[in-house]
Order: structure tokens, then sequence, then C-alpha cells
């Protein structure tokens, strides 16, 4: 280690310990990373498409002089929007399978950057797979022999998603956890509702009505089985993709038949088990795969009340449509949540240009969902290894995670911008939070939000995707500072009024 990092790991260990374990050994040179203050009024977090700043951290203290900055943004507590769950990635069988193929040491540093709400960047949200998805080592479900008696956790459970969510929950006992089902068992589908007849396939068929309180009780057993060890699963999807007949694990569910299985078995089932677990519905894109009948498929689960009651809110992917479409739910049922479950990076969207994919990814995904009042934003794997895997035929072969780990060493890790966006909402905004409103300046480089968080302290995220610096006054009412946020660049801020 030269004489630089050696200051700047005494001087900021977080950003040092990123930099070290990141895109060094892949992108061709270590970053350049600033020194600044290390202590101060506001805590400061900025990541550049260039990697001049890598999830840098600074300090910068409050003004003591009046502010006439032409640039300033207020935040305004009169109003107030959804209160936050969380962010955070898919822990899938292929993530899981690539992090327990690392050291633990390394292991370990790299969950603690990841999920430390102290130490890192405080990740606060993980969806999993109820039995397999197309990043699993194999096809399979937990009861694939015929018989709701024969559910059992298999190996890829046992042997990789729950140590490794054990792991997690050393350093964030408080993390959310989201389960969703790529498929029920076998024996459970039928080709389609007219002439059920059994259909033997991974991919595609309907449930068959017949198995409801079967599945439901399949939900229910599962969520017991992880409480056994030791995990609470947060909330649940009824179906991931149920618009998607063509994933190597798949399912179509209908609203109407997602609104069915609901309201006479899961949402029962969960109440007899005494279970809260949060239902939501739909977990799909914002176009509903350009099918017209079922346009708005949430709202019309939600036009039953003895359904609507069961379900928390609604659940959406990217994969097609605009965001927009959360504002339209929202405005359509402003008394159920709305929660964003998946997006992606991949061969198809540059997914390893940072410029690029940073600013397209915070406006679209991070910021774009939040400010359409999601309460949260989950990306899809947090690592794959180089090669784009482990994944199944039929499931995606060009998808790259949140971060990629050299299939080489295990040990080389490159960060990809879902890491970044997830990082720069978690590290600030923390579970509790409410986002707020704000006044005063914006220009069509900024994209930003608001918050205060649970303990009294503000949270404010900006993306600047111009290509000159700016410097952006922040006001709250009390204090007010700049600081010059960089040309391409996302920056987080946390402070105390």
């Amino acid at each position: 280690m030269n004489t630089l990092k050696k200051y700047i790991f005494a001087a900021s260990l977080f950003s040092s310990i990123l930099t070290a374990c990141g895109n060094d050994n892949i992108n061709g040179g270590d970053p350049v990373v600033p020194v600044g203050p290390t202590s101060g009024d506001v805590k400061i977090y900025t990541t550049t498409g260039s990697q001049s700043h890598d999830f840098t951290k600074t300090f910068v203290n409050f003004s003591k002089t009046t502010n006439m900055s032409q640039m300033t943004i207020k935040l305004d507590e009169s109003k107030t929007f959804q209160t936050m769950d969380g962010f955070g990635s898919a822990i899938t069988g292929s993530t899981a399978y690539n992090l327990l193929k690392m050291n633990q040491a390394d292991r370990t540093k790299f969950l603690t950057e990841t999920f430390s709400p102290t130490e890192g960047m405080g990740q606060s949200y993980i969806r999993i797979a109820i039995g397999c998805s197309d990043f699993s080592l194999d096809e399979y479900t937990l009861a694939d022999k015929p018989g709701i008696e024969n559910f059992a956790l298999q190996e890829e459970e046992l042997k990789y998603v729950i140590p490794v969510l054990k792991e997690i929950l050393a350093i964030n006992p408080t993390i959310k956890i989201m389960g969703s089902p790529w498929t029920p068992p076998k024996w459970m589908k039928v080709n389609n509702l007219t002439e059920l007849k059994p259909y033997d396939s991974w991919t595609g068929g309907h449930l068959n009505p017949k198995f409801y309180q079967d599945y439901a009780t399949y939900f229910v057993k599962w969520i017991q089985a992880m409480k056994e060890h030791g995990i609470n699963i947060y909330s649940i999807t009824p179906q991931n993709e149920p618009l998607n007949d063509k994933n190597s694990a798949s399912l179509v569910m209908f609203w109407n038949e997602q609104q069915a299985f609901v309201k006479t078995a899961l949402g029962p089932k969960l109440k007899a088990a005494g279970l809260n677990t949060k239902i939501y519905a739909f977990d799909h894109n914002y176009n509903y795969d350009d099918m017209p009948e079922q346009q708005d498929y949430p709202i019309k689960i939600f036009e039953d009340p003895a359904a609507a009651a069961y379900f928390a809110g609604s659940a959406f992917h990217n994969y097609g449509g605009d965001k927009a479409e959360l504002l339209d739910i929202h405005e359509k049922a402003p008394n159920k949540d709305i929660i964003f479950t998946e997006t992606s990076i991949g061969v198809w969207n540059e997914g390893q240009v940072l410029g690029k994919r940073l600013m397209e990814d915070m406006r679209e995904v991070a910021l774009g969902t939040v400010n359409n009042w999601s309460k949260g934003v989950i990306v899809w794997n947090l690592m794959l290894d180089s090669e784009k895997g482990p994944n199944r035929d039929g499931g995606c072969q060009t998808c790259y995670g949140a971060v990629d780990i050299s299939k080489s060493d295990y040990k080389t890790i490159r960060r990809n911008s879902h890491y970044y966006i997830i990082g720069h909402l978690s590290s600030v905004v923390k579970p509790g939070a409410v986002r707020i409103g704000t006044t005063g300046y914006t220009d069509n480089d900024l994209v930003y939000t608001a918050f205060k968080n649970a303990d009294g302290s503000y949270a404010f995220v900006l993306m600047n995707s111009g290509g000159e610096s700016k410097h952006i006054m922040l006001e709250d009412g009390k204090n007010h500072f700049t600081y010059k946020v960089p040309a391409g660049a996302v920056v987080s801020y946390t402070w105390k009024k």
C-alpha cells in the first residue's frame, strides 16, 4: 500500500476499503480519491462515472454567512410522502454460491461494506427466491414429489442461501427480506384454466385452482421453515413476473387468478398461521407486457375489498414501460404501498459502462421510482461471476450483477452502477425515513429527493448529469451549506438540524 493510500485509509476508512476491493484491479488502475475533511456537520458520499470519486466520503460544515445563493434547494417538511422500507438487492442462489466461493475474510469485508449501517452502505432490503429462479444452480421447488406433506427446504437454501443470509443478519439484524416464487411444484400446474390438463414443465402453465390451498400451505411452510433458521420473512409476492411464460422457471398468473388465490387461500392461510408477512401484488413490468386485459393488474385485484384486505400493495419491474406507471397506480390506490423489486443491467444496456449506467439508473430506478411513491428499491443479483453466472438455460444469459467477481480468483470485484445507486440511497436514507418536499433551484441536469429519518436527521440524494460541476446550496430552515457537485456525479448527504 503506497503512502497516499495509507493516508486515505486513516482519513476515511470506509472510502479506502471500497477502493481496495473495488474496480481497481479490473478497470485499469486505482481511481483518484480526493483527500478531504474527516469530520463535520454534514456527511457526504460522492460517486462519478469516471470514478474520480468512488463512493468517496467527505464532510462539510454549516455556513456561518447569510445564504445568497441562487442555486439553493430548500427542504420542505410541510410536504410529506411515503415512508421508506429500504433498499437492496437479490441474494439469488447464484449470488450465494459466488459469495461462498470467496474466502471468509474477503466475504465478511464485502458483506460489511454492503450491509453494515455503521461501517458500510447499510443496504436494508433483500429479495430471495422461494425455490429456484433463473439464477439458481438447478430447477427445483420445495415439494417436487406430489403432496404438500413432502415440503422441505432443498440444498440451495440449506447450503448456500441460508448461510449467506445468516452472515448478513449478523452484520445487519434489522434487514428486511422478501420472498418470491418463480414456479410452484409442477404437479400443481395445468395448461390452462379451461382444459385443466396436467402441465409437466418448469416453464409456463397455470396454477390449478384445485391446489390453491396446498400452495398457500407451501408459502406458510416456507416462512415457518425460514423462521426456524432464524430468518424472518418481511414480505412476499405470490408470483415473480406472472405475465412471463418464457423464463427457465415460470408460471402465468393473470390478475383474476392472483386475486382468487390470495383471497381464498394465501391470505387466510397466513392469517390462520399468525403470520403478518406482507403480500405485494403483481411483481412485474410497468407495461403489463402489453397485454390489454392485464393493464392495471393490481388495481383490478384491489377492486374486490375482500381480496384487497390481504394486500399491502403492489410490486414492479422495469423491463417494459415507464416509471410514471407507479404514480398512476398510487393515484388509483393511494392507500396501498408500492415497491420496486427488480431491474437488471447486462450486455443489452452497456451494463458495465459506469459513466452511462450510473446516470440512467439513478434517474430511472433509484430516484425515479422513489419520486413516484415507491417505498423501496431492490435490484437483481447482488453478485454474479465474471462469466455472468451461474445461470440457467432459458433465463438471462447476458446479465451482470450489481457487482461482478472474477471467476479466476473469487476475490477481484468490479462494482457496477446498481451497487452504487442502492448504496447512495441506503447509506443516508434509513428504514422509516419519510420522503419530504423541496423548493428552490432546479434544472434539467439535476434529479434529487429529500428525506427525514426517524432519528430526526435529514438525507438528501442528488444526481448531476450535466457536463459541468455545480455549487449546490442546501437549506433545512435552520442551517445551510454548499458542496461542489462534480459533473456526472451522484451525491448523498446526511446531517442533523
